[in-house]
């Protein structure tokens, strides 16, 4: 039965993934009738233009290329794109370059710096069409003075590290960065600029999806100043990093632009696929299967470890009155959560969640838990998760490991790539945060 259950978790799962392609969500929201180019119903004459010019970051944002070379071809004047290395794509007519995430690097900078420039030579009668989806706050790294790309990398660490949210992260990196926040925008204008968006964060906010390049940005240097000071960070990081945002909350440097300002006069922003698309696919997935679907939130965040033992507990609650839905079941839940590292191993949020709900639900008959990461990659490891059922602490058991101390160690990879239990997918060119499956029969 366990076998069959697996089987059927990863179907759904390569389905909910199918569901996020970026190539046909461009294409779902861009159309070229003639010489209009019709961007989510609002439609701009292409021979208007004089150049059109296609800039973006993110893992996703080299297929999202892809589609764009498809729709415009020949009227593409140039362009450039960051991506994680190993996510690229072939282009004709748009540059493509690999650089580092989750921790910036220099060919980041380079590539930032680029953009920076095409977007800054961009006039009143072009068009620049911008692509972001998840990664792009890594792989978009332009410190703004004195930050140094050192300065920036070590904060991200210290960031990752700590627990904060995607939402957090971010808020910090545009207060220390001169590309995001509306940066880009504010580079761009008064050129027309239309943006689509790959999200990766919960709640689709325009303004935290790759730190908001093109959008206004809510968020402040207070906000920046209280996230450190949430996580005990502020003495912790660089006297560059502390040096700007006490300008900045001294009123010494301007502000990231904000909802009304000029440089959005021309900009239109429009998502082309979120998490809950790739969780709804998976629904119908799961019901054309036989089973019960049951769709908890596309909002999950929090701690992982808290998370798992949440879910594992619906899987109980299951087996044993069949509520809230009955067997066949596949509950499904999308989002994000963190992980606090307390020890020296190796996994990611999602080998994580598994692992401790694995331990909630150990000796439980015709159960499969499965997490993964739309984008392929887990943490710092080329799996894009894992699955297990109720017998794989008996499993490892016999195998002389002790699940406690893997989680304690945070080493879900090692654990489960001694079961074979690990998924991966190799880079999908995706990225809508995470699918999380129950599946109980």
């Amino acid at each position: 039965m366990e076998r069959k259950l697996r089987r059927a978790a990863l179907r759904i799962f390569r389905v909910a993934l199918k569901a996020v392609d970026p190539v046909e969500a461009v294409l779902r929201h861009v159309k070229v009738d003639g010489d209009r180019l019709i961007v989510a119903g609002r439609r701009y004459r292409i021979t208007s233009f004089e150049r059109i010019f296609v800039l973006g970051a993110g893992k996703a944002s080299a297929a999202m290329a892809q589609a764009v070379e498809k729709l415009l071809g020949r009227w593409v004047t140039g362009g450039w794109i960051n991506v994680k290395y190993g996510h690229g794509a072939p282009l004709r007519r748009i540059h493509v370059h690999e650089c580092g995430h989750p921790v910036p690097d220099q060919a980041g900078v380079e590539g930032a710096q680029e953009i920076a420039r095409i977007a800054r030579e961009a006039g009143e009668r072009d068009l620049v069409i911008c692509l972001i989806s998840g990664g792009a706050s890594a792989l978009l790294p332009l410190p703004s003075e004195p930050v140094t790309l050192d300065e920036k990398q070590q904060t991200t660490r210290l960031l990752l590290a700590c627990g904060a949210t995607i939402h957090e992260i971010n808020t910090v990196r545009k207060h220390i960065s001169a590309i995001k926040g509306g940066q880009l925008a504010r580079l761009a204008y008064p050129a027309t600029l239309v943006t689509l968006l790959l999200s990766d964060v919960i709640g689709d906010d325009l303004d935290v999806i790759g730190s908001g390049p093109t959008v206004p940005d809510r968020s402040t240097f207070a906000d920046a100043r209280r996230i450190l000071d949430k996580y005990e960070l502020w003495p912790r990081i660089p006297v560059h990093v502390r040096e700007r945002i006490e300008a900045g909350l001294r009123g010494e440097i301007p502000e990231t632009p904000k909802p009304g300002e000029v440089e959005f006069r021309r900009a239109q922003n429009v998502i082309v696929a979120s998490n809950r698309l790739a969780v709804d696919a998976a629904a119908r997935e799961a019901r054309r299967l036989g089973f019960r679907p049951l769709v908890l939130s596309t909002f999950i965040e929090g701690e992982t470890r808290e998370v798992a033992r949440v879910h594992a507990a619906i899987v109980r609650e299951i087996r044993a009155s069949g509520h809230p839905v009955r067997p066949p079941a596949c509950i499904i839940s999308g989002g994000e959560t963190t992980v606090t590292l307390r020890g020296d191993g190796l996994g990611g949020r999602n080998q994580e969640f598994v692992l401790a709900a694995a331990m909630h639900v150990a000796g439980l008959p015709a159960v499969v838990i499965l997490s993964a990461g739309t984008d392929g990659t887990d943490g710092p490891t080329d799996a894009a998760g894992a699955i297990a059922d109720g017998s794989t602490v008996a499993r490892a058991r016999q195998l002389g490991l002790d699940p406690e101390e893997f989680l304690q160690r945070n080493d879900s990879y090692h654990f489960f790539d001694k079961l074979n239990d690990l998924i991966r997918t190799g880079p999908t060119r995706t990225n809508v945060m995470d699918v999380r499956l129950m599946l109980v029969a």
